[in-house]
């Protein structure tokens, strides 16, 4: 597997290995030896969720807070998406910014997401098949997001804003002000 740095430190893009022949393809989506010594973590997946969507969902950005962060390695299983990632540690010197990068079925792409990072992504295609590994259980009571049009985070999603479909508790979130 290739991986590529993103600017936000502990961010990382990686592009599996693809076999490809006249039958088809195949490729290996995890493997928990290879990907922590390739990217010098010790992550340990404990739960793999999964979201069908249509186009214009926007979904995020999300986030675990204290001893219930997440790390998550995600990825698109079919269609397209643009994910984005939002460092919300405040000790870290790329706090507050922001990442995207497109993932989609065809460019097989994953985005491993350290712990302390806000999580987003919207629908650029008709469907799409989300999958994404996390290294801690869910807690409802540690959920948390921040607004996904904050002014502060200036984001751009690419899609038309009248062309968004965003839940009623994702538009209630709060802005990176109220937050930190």
């Amino acid at each position: 597997m290739k991986v590529i740095k993103t600017k936000l430190k502990g961010c990382f893009i990686i592009e599996p290995r693809v076999f490809n022949d006249d039958r088809g393809y195949f490729f290996e989506t995890y493997n928990k030896e290879v990907f922590n010594k390739t990217l010098g973590v010790d992550v340990n997946f404990v739960q793999d969720n999964e979201s069908f969507s249509t186009k214009g969902v926007l979904r995020g950005l999300h986030f675990q807070k204290g001893e219930h962060a997440q790390a998550k390695l995600v990825r698109v299983v079919q269609g397209e998406v643009l994910d984005v990632v939002v460092d919300i540690r405040p000790d870290s010197p790329t706090f507050l910014q922001t990442e995207t990068v497109r993932l989609s079925s065809k460019n097989k792409k994953q985005l491993f997401i350290p712990r302390g990072f806000a999580h987003g992504f919207i629908v650029l295609s008709d469907t799409v098949i989300f999958n994404y590994k996390c290294d801690n259980f869910y807690n409802k009571a540690s959920e948390e997001g921040i607004i996904y049009n904050d002014e502060t985070l200036n984001i751009d999603w690419v899609l038309d804003p009248k062309d968004f479909s965003v839940s009623e508790k994702d538009v209630a979130l709060p802005t990176v002000k109220e937050l930190f």
